[in-house]
């Protein structure tokens, strides 16, 4: 057994006990330094023996932190000011910043010269290992797990381990010289403390369902802070809310103290704010649903991780029991039941709670009570993630189609939640995807032996991922070239757009200038019939820069069926329909028939229209 304790050696320190293996720190009286002192004895003042010592030599280099660059920034926000090696376990990362947004994203370490899957997760400043909250400007240690030393390692990273994403990383120098992790610093490694008891506490297991089918809770006490899980079948324009009742015994709105969670598109990240509701309308500043820090409080909720599934939500948080704000705050008692409220509604414009009537499906009308103290306090019939995705109540968009055409833009825009999705696509939405000619993923036919132009603006800067947006022609249905292994790639055909170095290094070729399609105001795809009035909904942004161009002239034996896709994400683009010359303007044709025959016969139909109603109109003015 390893034993850790810090000896003050100050004028009367105590009498030494018994050591077996141990690790001690002494710290030197009255500011000496160690460059102050010759050497360092186990001494006998009763009778002045002395039982071992090692000399200081003079020029003593003295392990210490050290300073090490910021992370580097490639992708969901991530930065960080310098990082610092305290010692031979820990990180102490300063100003870390990133939104959340990635997909299983952890603390990652290992060995080479470049992040990949074969490192190490670390777990993060809780020693969790859950996947990493949202930062924002926090300053955070966090420790290597197990034996794990930083002279085992070559870097430190932010990896997706379900994409295979480096989000930024910094290398660990071969020459540190640090101190050794004794507990010194704020995160105790898990040897340094001597437990009362071998047995481990178990699993936290409380789970509640609040909303049938819409909205779980789970939670932990975890000594004056309580730790909550809200897990909600949400939309993108929508939150989940949970918090005490204000009264108690029945779920009144007025005199609720609530937290609100949702995910925040725009921003890229996942939020739980603290509210107060003085009563059921807008908040004015005043009063109404109001955040704490908008009417003289403050937002005692931290986030530490969410995620999206199957269209579900879920937001990790942490809060006090008992705040120190009398007036919005309400403590969670942990001595008896208390009753609560839940609820899921809309954002406004502010992306704050929008005060709304609350039907039986979105509130709770029942009296729910809690004890937070319990454990196992178990009731979910089901995790929400093992049930399928409800279906959107409004159909999906006609899938877009394009042809005749020669040349093409490609942009960035939103997806249109499931609405946007072409017709028996077998992927989710993932919220962005390709405008071609300013349609949404339309399906493309080209002609064999004819030259197609694309004018890129799909983002040129490689060291942001999510501004790096490069188009190629394959015949991948997922594309994400850039993200695969070599024997993924090895199966996969390429016709434009990547080139290849001597060396064998394959290179994206067109990206260009980031012109991205965005919502005016809120994702309006949910309130629209078409993706024609979808459209009128968002505005272009385009960063300053330059298109880029793809030029492909389709050789006579490309295959039927090919996709337009980014190099750098998955499942942006869609299908490449090939055919032979002369079938694309076949096709216009047929197609400009088909309107020109619903024009004549909208006209015929107004035509008879005025006819049958213009002597109604007549007898009504001789009247």
């Amino acid at each position: 057994m390893f034993v850790s304790r810090e000896i003050k050696l100050d004028k009367n320190p105590p009498i030494l006990q018994a050591y077996h293996n141990a690790d001690i720190i002494l710290r030197l009286p009255m500011g000496k330094r160690i460059r102050d002192i010759r050497w360092l004895s186990v001494w006998c003042r009763r009778f002045t023996v002395d039982f071992g010592e090692v000399f200081i030599p003079a020029a003593l280099d003295v392990p210490k932190p050290r300073v090490l660059p910021e992370f580097k920034r490639l992708a969901h926000g991530l930065r960080s000011s310098n990082i610092s090696v305290l010692d031979a376990k820990t990180f102490y990362i300063p100003n870390l910043h990133y939104d959340g947004n990635g997909p299983d994203a952890f603390f990652w370490v290992g060995n080479g010269s470049e992040p990949d899957l074969l490192g190490i997760k670390v777990p993060n400043e809780l020693g969790s290992l859950e996947p990493l909250r949202a930062y924002q400007g926090e300053d955070i240690e966090i420790q290597l797990p197990g034996s794990l030393t930083v002279y085992d390692i070559d870097w430190l990273s932010v990896w997706s381990t379900t994409y295979h994403h480096n989000f930024g990383h910094v290398y660990i120098p071969k020459d540190l010289d640090v101190p050794p992790a004794l507990g010194q610093t704020k995160i105790s490694p898990p040897w340094w403390y001597n437990p009362t008891t071998t047995t481990h506490r178990p699993p936290n297991t409380n789970c509640r369902e609040l909303l049938a089918g819409r909205l779980q809770i789970k939670w932990d006490v975890q000594g004056e802070n309580i730790q909550i899980e809200l897990i909600g079948r949400i939309k993108g324009d929508q939150y989940m809310a949970f918090g005490i009742s204000g009264a108690n015994g029945r779920p009144q709105m007025v005199g609720a103290d609530i937290i609100v969670a949702y995910y925040d598109a725009e921003a890229r990240v996942f939020r739980a704010d603290d509210y107060y509701m003085s009563q059921i309308s807008e908040c004015d500043g005043k009063q109404g649903v109001c955040p704490d820090e908008r009417v003289g409080g403050r937002n005692d909720v931290q986030v530490l991780t969410g995620y999206q599934k199957n269209g579900v939500t879920s937001i990790k948080f942490r809060r006090p029991l008992q705040t120190n704000e009398p007036v919005n705050d309400r403590a969670f008692p942990i001595d008896r039941e208390v009753s609560v409220i839940a609820a899921i509604g809309p954002l406004n414009i502010r992306r704050e709670a929008n005060a709304h009537s609350h039907s039986s499906v979105d509130v709770n009308s029942d009296d729910i009570q809690i004890d937070f103290s319990t454990r196992n306090d178990q009731s979910c019939p089901t995790s929400l993630f093992d049930t399928k995705e409800e279906k959107d109540s409004k159909p999906l968009w006609p899938t877009r189609e394009l042809f005749g055409e020669t040349m093409i833009t490609a942009r960035i825009g939103p997806m249109g939640g499931t609405r946007g999705l072409p017709a028996n696509a077998d992927f989710p939405s993932l919220g962005m995807a390709w405008y071609l000619n300013d349609l949404l993923v339309p399906e493309l036919f080209v002609e064999r032996g004819q030259t197609y132009v694309f004018s890129v603006e799909g983002g040129d800067k490689p060291s942001q991922l999510d501004k790096f947006h490069p188009l190629y022609i394959t015949d991948s249905p997922e594309g994400g070239f850039g993200l695969k292994s070599e024997s993924e790639q090895r199966r996969e055909i390429i016709y434009a757009g990547v080139e290849y170095h001597s060396d064998g290094y394959a290179d994206p070729t067109a990206a260009g200038r980031l012109c991205e399609w965005k919502p005016k105001t809120t994702d309006k795809y949910a309130e629209v019939n078409t993706f024609e009035e979808y459209l009128k909904t968002l505005e272009l942004q385009c960063e300053p820069g330059e298109s880029a161009f793809l030029n492909w002239t389709v050789a006579m034996n490309t295959p039927d069926l090919l996709y337009y896709q980014c190099y750098m994400q998955r499942n942006l683009g869609w299908k490449i329909n090939v055919v032979n010359p002369g079938q694309t303007s076949q096709r216009n044709h047929i197609n400009s028939s088909n309107r020109i025959e619903s024009y004549i016969s909208n006209l015929i139909f107004s035509i008879i229209i005025t006819i049958t109603i213009s002597p109604a109109i007549f007898n009504c003015f001789n009247a």
